[in-house]
């Protein structure tokens, strides 16, 4: 009985120390495997990089680039509140574009053969020559057509024309190429080219304005001129069932409705020194010069 005693004894003695010996399950290799946490970061401080990163994937918090940036920050400020705001400054009145009144400009006088008078204003022929073309930045697509200018030459003599044509390049800003008769009034024609001051004005005149619709005019399209008005035409609109509506100016100094919208109604002109003049009753007769009883101040 001793003997077996020791026996088992030592056989259990023995299966302990080899149980002991092999080796445990690993970490992770399982489904239910802890993982350890990483380390926390102390606030405040950019977090370590991985040490083998895994390949970059499309992420929805990916940096906007700066523009979106900008615009996002532009965005996160406050609205100012109405007293901060500025107050909503009122139309201004129509302004005389790149002419003004009571200014002189420099520049040079040319000639050139004027014919029956008819330019790039496309206000027809006419008997009265004592005209002007307007150099192209000056004339500011249209703007300057019927405008009256005082020019004077430095041997004193000066000259009053009207401007009904455009000087295109290499005509100078401050340029006037002027029919031979009105030039013919300051040099002989012979010399060709003389510095010159002008100026805008306003003469006396007892006509009145005339209006025309171009010609192809329609209830559904048409095109507005407006003829001897003293002072440069600064607008033009049209009365619509929805009010007055501003016509977009061509370089060919025609006023367009591209929709027909107020063809053939009532007409509102304003000058650069914002008088305005309605004009009833213009009938759509395309090219027709309709005389009307207004004309612009004189100034």
């Amino acid at each position: 009985m001793l003997g077996t005693a020791v026996i088992l004894t030592t056989a259990g003695l023995l299966f302990y120390l080899v149980t002991a010996m092999l080796p445990g399950p690993k970490a992770g290799a399982g489904a239910g495997a802890d993982v350890a946490a990483p380390a926390a970061t102390p606030a405040g401080a950019a977090p370590s990089a991985p040490t083998s990163p895994a390949p970059p994937t499309a992420s929805s918090h990916a940096a906007a680039p700066p523009s979106a940036t900008a615009a996002a920050t532009t965005a996160a400020k406050p609205t100012p509140s109405a007293k901060e705001t500025p107050p909503a400054a009122s139309t201004p009145a129509p302004s005389a574009g790149r002419i003004r009144p009571e200014t002189i400009y420099k520049g040079v006088a040319t000639a050139y053969a004027a014919a029956d008078g008819n330019g790039a204003c496309l206000f027809g022929p006419s008997d009265d020559l004592m005209i002007a073309a307007m150099n192209t930045t000056d004339y500011e697509s249209s703007r300057a057509c019927g405008a009256y200018v005082r020019v004077r030459a430095a041997n004193g003599a000066s000259i009053t024309v009207r401007i009904t044509n455009e000087c295109p390049l290499p005509c100078a800003p401050g340029q006037l190429d002027l029919s031979e008769q009105a030039f013919a009034k300051l040099a002989e024609l012979k010399v060709g080219r003389i510095p010159i001051t002008w100026s805008l004005v306003s003469p006396r005149t007892s006509d009145t304005l005339s209006l025309r619709y171009k010609t192809g005019s329609s209830a559904h399209w048409c095109g507005i001129q407006v003829i001897d008005h003293r002072n440069p035409v600064a607008r033009l609109e049209v009365r619509t069932s929805k009010g007055w509506r501003k016509l977009p100016r061509t370089d060919y100094n025609y006023f367009l409705s591209a929709d027909g919208g107020g063809c053939g109604g009532a007409i509102r002109i304003t000058d650069i020194y914002g008088e305005q003049l309605t004009v009833d009753g213009t009938a759509l007769l395309p090219n027709v010069a309709q005389p009307t009883r207004v004309q612009f101040a004189a100034h």
